[in-house]
């Protein structure tokens, strides 16, 4: 078993304690997260990596409250979410308003544009439409892409389009952000960009962030990583290469 390093998370973060996930019963059941310790600070970028097939996907799924562990305990900036069985009956609303995800891909909404993009998840939230699209102009100018403001998505580069998902991963000011291969398809330059702005706003607003990456390019980046491996997380301190 692999201790979570970091000594005091009081104020936030990520913390998750002894995660089992199962799939199946009997003689077909496959233990795909066997006893997963980690520890994210809030203001902290910390890397997960892994060979396909180690749990990394279905590590995210769960402290993304898109599955259900089958055991241990978890938490989200100051909640406890899961104890052996998820202690909020509305997971969508965690998702929403607790959770910022940034996927490999943008998956922005086509037909809205781009400061509607990020203003979307607060609209859903029951935040007044003038008070999200000041939010979402606030992001997108911290991000160098408020000139786009009003560009549909399709008029955007790649790397203007991570940027914007970024935002919307914010709009909702959640205690942690999910970042599954942020930087996969873009050049070193745009990745390490990214990276960046992850470290920038994680700092800014005191957000845990864990990024899963086969990105060679981002890996000297992060402080702390996380190999899993079997299900099993060892922790290992890396480089933390100036950005």
């Amino acid at each position: 078993m692999n201790t979570p390093s970091i000594p005091n998370l009081a104020s936030g973060g990520i913390l998750i304690e002894g995660l089992r996930k199962v799939y199946g019963q009997g003689d077909t059941a496959v233990e795909a997260l066997k006893n997963v310790n980690m520890a994210v600070a809030p203001g902290e970028v910390v890397g997960l990596v892994g060979p396909s097939g180690s749990g990394k996907s279905t590590l995210l799924k769960c402290l993304g409250a898109i599955i259900e562990p089958t055991s241990g305990r978890m938490t989200l900036g100051r909640d406890v979410i899961y104890d052996n069985g998820w202690t909020t009956p509305d997971l969508r609303a965690l998702r929403r308003d607790r959770i910022g995800f940034v996927f490999q891909a943008p998956y922005l909404i086509p037909f809205l544009d781009v400061t509607d993009n990020v203003a979307l998840l607060p609209m859903l939230a029951g935040v007044p439409n003038a008070q999200a699209r000041a939010r979402a102009l606030e992001l997108l100018t911290a991000l160098d892409v408020a000139h786009r403001a009003q560009a549909q998505p399709s008029q955007l580069s790649g790397g203007e389009q991570q940027r914007v998902s970024i935002a919307r991963a914010l709009a909702n000011r959640p205690p942690v952000i999910l970042a599954d291969e942020p930087t996969a398809p873009l050049d070193s330059e745009r990745a390490l960009g990214v990276m960046r702005i992850l470290n920038q706003m994680a700092r800014q607003a005191q957000t845990a962030i864990i990024v899963v990456t086969h990105d060679e390019k981002i890996i000297p980046t992060f402080e702390r990583i996380y190999h899993i491996r079997d299900g099993q997380t060892v922790e290992e301190a890396g480089e933390g290469r100036a950005l």
